[in-house]
């Protein structure tokens, strides 16, 4: 049942990635989050989320601006590395502290708490109008590169900052997001290689099953995605996925999940 679930919200996710302001990362992890430790659940999003990414710039990639990525990658890379080398460390710090709850004994990690917080952040930054309009110039790219890794690389909320700075990058439709793929995986790319060289990698490798299904699921809500490209903005369903979100978000900081 729970690798249904996870398949049906990669495909959801996949697909809202060319509608909406969230992206793939930010609606899997908290899925994965429940039914995975929540070190795990950020590699096994950030593998699927590269797959996916590699999949769509099969699909857009011609359109990519290269200055765009030099001037944004190369920081987001060098940051992602930082954020991912940080997110190792909080997941083996222990506890803060334990409480019961209706007989049951739950535990609440400092990893835990940072990324609830990260994740009730980056879904109200996705449905507030004053932040959500946020743009930055295109002078900043290397700013926004720094901070879309970083936290692409601690908890896997790439999305929110590079769109912010890439609006004003002077670029087309179709180039905003082909670049924007092209970022995303180089970040990836950096990340996972961090999680790989640390005790993530028995994690990963014995889930497959569960990356194959969700990589396989969000493939196909990148095609239709594709097919259906304009631009649209569903205020409503942002709404509802954000309090999804924030829901999870305090479920997973309190240790319940």
């Amino acid at each position: 049942m729970d690798i249904i679930i996870i398949s049906i919200t990669a495909l959801i996710a996949s697909l809202m990635t060319f509608f909406t302001g969230f992206g793939l990362g930010t609606i899997l992890t908290p899925v994965f989050a429940i039914f995975f430790p929540i070190d795990i659940a950020i590699a096994l999003t950030g593998i699927v989320h590269l797959l996916n990414n590699i999949f769509k710039l099969g699909l857009v990639g011609k359109e990519v601006n290269k200055k765009v990525v030099l001037k944004f990658g190369v920081p987001a890379i060098i940051a992602a590395f930082i954020g991912a080398e940080l997110m190792i460390r909080l997941s083996s710090m222990p506890e803060i502290i334990s409480y019961n709850l209706l007989g049951k004994e739950f535990f609440i990690l400092p990893i835990k708490i940072i990324v609830s917080v990260l994740m009730i952040t980056f879904a109200l930054m996705e449905v507030i109008p004053a932040v959500k309009g946020m743009q930055f110039d295109s002078n900043k790219l290397y700013l926004g590169g720094a901070l879309s890794g970083f936290f692409g690389g601690l908890s896997g909320h790439q999305g929110a900052f590079r769109s912010a700075f890439l609006l004003k990058a002077g670029l087309s439709k179709e180039a905003f997001i082909a670049t924007g793929v092209s970022i995303a995986c180089l970040i990836d790319f950096t990340r996972l290689s961090v999680y790989f060289s640390k005790f993530l990698s028995a994690g990963i490798t014995n889930n497959l099953n569960y990356i194959i299904a969700a990589a396989l699921s969000a493939f196909v809500g990148a095609y239709f995605g594709k097919k259906l490209l304009k631009k649209l903005t569903l205020d409503y369903l942002q709404i509802m996925v954000s309090g999804f979100i924030i829901i999870l978000a305090v479920l997973l900081g309190m240790g319940i999940i």
